[in-house]
């Protein structure tokens, strides 16, 4: 599986109608359920963004749907970054020249 961390803001919609925000979570986490991943994480934030999720998807293509699928409701906008664990990273660091 790979890791995305999910960086959300409500658009005018979404905040007009955040008191049901907790049951679009809800079907947020079975729609990506359904496509083979899932929520590892998930904040309320302060700052730039209003919400920041860490998710798991099968490949970039489970995760572009799903992040879509997300927009195409109107309560958010998403931006998305994939992310290498850190075996990873030190695999990648290790294979410089």
């Amino acid at each position: 599986m790979t890791t995305y961390i999910v960086l959300i803001n409500w658009t005018d919609q979404g905040i007009r109608n955040v008191r049901d925000s907790t049951k679009r979570l809800d079907a947020a986490k079975k729609l990506l359920g359904d496509m083979g991943g899932s929520f590892q994480n998930f904040f309320l934030t302060m700052g730039d963004h209003d919400l920041v999720a860490v998710c798991e998807a099968p490949d970039d293509a489970v995760m572009a749907r799903f992040n879509l699928s997300l927009g195409m409701a109107g309560n958010v906008r998403t931006r998305t970054l994939k992310a290498f664990p850190e075996a990873a990273y030190r695999e990648i660091i290790g294979s410089l020249g």
